[in-house]
């Protein structure tokens, strides 16, 4: 039964770690780049929906809460395209990962400024409760976070295969140019990608503050883990995100279960790397050869 507490817990953690990979895929299939304040945005948005949700002068229930930051979060992920990303469009992909890195600094220096640098927690209405599972019993949150995830996740994929901005998107992320011969315009698309990502960055980070404490350090190591699932999984692919995350969450607790300490730790980026040797771009390949 202790396989499947760990199965469960690492599930769950694995849907965190997916959700934010998708914003990473995002970005990438809009303008192959990569955002690498992608685990700030997280943290960011946790502790927005923590003060909406726990604090006196605010008090909102746990989804107004959550909606009320990951819109947020979308609007701080368009205005940072509309007024910063583009004024660099154009120049070598390096630009925009200085550019993010820089950005994940300020975000943490700003969190710190706001809410200080001790850990904080989110209460829910799902704080400690336990769902009886046969012999053993299931945190509720477990539960919760892989539902919202599938949830989402059907959301996500219903928006690109059967909506009109969503099909744009897709061509767009194929084919800059030819989209915009299309009509499409490329420049609104990217401002609703960069919001996006930051809805889902948003709600990840929620989902992980009601499983633990956050604070402003924790976005770096989340967001390295997240690319390392977005890797296996392979850059450009949205279901590849998952399934990287998904492995990434499950291995952790088994390896430092099972294996020597400090192993849970090392396990992500040993998987990525043997990933990365046996199947270059990743699980879920999307890479092709360009002609000359």
């Amino acid at each position: 039964m202790d396989v499947l507490q760990l199965l469960i817990s690492g599930t769950a953690n694995g849907c965190i770690y997916g959700l934010l990979a998708l914003g990473f895929v995002l970005i990438y299939k809009a303008s192959e780049a990569v955002n690498f304040a992608q685990g700030d945005m997280l943290m960011f948005g946790a502790m927005l929906g923590i003060t909406f949700i726990n604090a006196d002068e605010a008090n909102l229930p746990f989804l107004v809460g959550l909606t009320l930051a990951a819109i947020l979060m979308g609007l701080f992920g368009y205005l940072l395209d509309r007024f910063v990303l583009r004024g660099i469009f154009g120049q070598p992909q390096f630009a925009m990962v200085i550019l993010t890195i820089a950005l994940g600094f300020l975000i943490r220096f700003v969190a710190g400024v706001i809410w200080g640098h001790n850990p904080i927690y989110l209460e829910t209405p799902f704080t400690g409760k336990m769902l009886p599972l046969g012999t053993i019993n299931v945190p509720i949150i477990d539960v919760v976070i892989i539902f919202a995830t599938t949830l989402l996740t059907a959301m996500i994929y219903f928006f690109f295969a059967h909506t009109r901005l969503g099909i744009a998107m897709q061509a767009s992320s194929q084919n800059q140019m030819a989209a915009y011969y299309m009509g499409i315009s490329v420049k609104r698309v990217n401002g609703i990608v960069w919001a996006l990502s930051g809805v889902v960055a948003a709600i990840a980070g929620i989902l992980f503050a009601a499983k633990g404490a956050v604070e402003p350090s924790v976005g770096l190591l989340f967001g390295i883990k997240a690319f390392s699932a977005a890797v296996i999984g392979g850059l450009g692919s949205l279901p590849g995100a998952l399934v990287g995350g998904l492995l990434i969450g499950i291995i952790e607790p088994f390896a430092s279960r099972y294996l020597p300490s400090g192993t849970g730790q090392l396990a992500p980026y040993v998987l990525m790397l043997i990933i990365l040797i046996l199947r270059p771009g990743g699980i879920f390949s999307q890479v092709k050869q360009k002609k000359v």
